[in-house]
């Protein structure tokens, strides 16, 4: 499948072309969304949802039960906003580009609010919906948008080549967005976010990492958040909001603890980590509810979905591929 979106490379992403760690050096989000869409580079108003659209995404969470996970809350605004938006049967690039700054919006605004946003970045208002805290100071907003661009887009992983599929047949975005956000909650995709939650609160000290360890180990359980299926030798994008990270909760006991599981993995030869883990202990370290980390990721990759649905809609080529059956034995 030809595309120009993303290229791998040895240890980070390109997209179009641009290293996507420098990118978001120096860039916000939006402005990368609008890169990996347009492929330009510019800076727009702050991105909105109609509040119409909002208060319906909101009013089909009413009877949602307590306690759930922000991407399942996610999947059902999606529904309510596409419902609510009549330009979403429309595939002009112009139009899809539009709808993909209502819809992120939306999605975001559509949880339910922990805190006050300090700033009217898509950043601050989803750590407005994921920490009941606001941000201390910028470093930390910053460290938001960094961890949304690195996550924006991945090439051809499996909730983006779902989302193709779903564009090939000429589905509305919203319904392109749908299908990734079905695929991303898998324990192999963006549910490895939670299963590092689950993993670190499994721990009660850094003296049973060893212990812990060796049990998932011996039961023959993956280590959630360590190995990449393309990065063999190590995920940059993850060593970047580590080491990002790190300096700002350097003495937080789920820094201790995070930096313990990677000595004990290294010690054991194993891979290193992926982005996931970095992105589990961010929510940890700033008091973010369950999940956050594949929040993040559901509503940074969004926009990579997005850039995908728009060159299928442009290829006017069916995705259809075609089993091949086993000889019979």
């Amino acid at each position: 499948m030809e595309s120009r979106i993303t290229t791998l490379g040895r240890d980070r992403p390109y997209y179009r072309g641009r290293d996507a760690l420098e990118l978001a050096a120096g860039h916000r989000f939006e402005e990368v969304a609008e890169w990996l869409w347009c492929g330009e580079l510019t800076s727009t108003a702050p991105w909105r949802c109609p509040a119409d659209a909002v208060a319906a995404a909101r009013a089909v969470q009413a009877g949602l039960p307590a306690g759930l996970l922000p991407l399942d809350r996610l999947q059902v605004a999606v529904t309510a906003l596409a419902i609510s938006d009549p330009m979403r049967f429309q595939r002009d690039p112009a139009v899809v580009a539009a709808i993909g700054r209502t819809l992120i919006a939306g999605m975001v605004e559509a949880l339910p609010a922990l805190s006050d946003p300090v700033a009217e970045s898509i950043s601050a208002l989803l750590w407005s919906r994921l920490s009941p805290r606001p941000p201390s100071g910028e470093p930390e907003l910053r460290l938001v948008d960094t961890a949304l661009i690195l996550l924006a887009d991945h090439e051809l992983a499996a909730s983006t080549f779902a989302a193709r599929v779903a564009a090939s047949v000429r589905a509305d975005p919203y319904a392109v967005v749908g299908c990734g956000l079905g695929v991303l909650g898998g324990p192999m995709h963006g549910g490895s976010s939670p299963a590092v939650e689950r993993m670190l609160a499994e721990i009660a000290e850094p003296a049973l990492v060893p212990r812990v360890i060796g049990d998932r180990l011996r039961r023959g359980e993956r280590i959630p958040g360590f190995g990449h299926t393309v990065y063999k030798n190590g995920d940059a994008r993850g060593t970047h909001l580590w080491n990002l990270l790190r300096p700002m909760a350097s003495g937080h006991p789920a820094i201790v603890l995070a930096e313990a599981v990677r000595t004990e993995l290294r010690s054991r030869r194993l891979p290193e980590f992926n982005c996931d883990f970095p992105l589990a202990v961010l929510g940890i370290v700033f008091g973010m509810v369950p999940g956050a980390g594949e929040t993040l990721f559901a509503v940074a990759r969004t926009a990579g979905w997005l850039a995908h649905a728009l060159e299928e809609y442009a290829s006017g080529v069916l995705i259809r591929p075609r089993a091949i059956t086993p000889p019979i034995s």
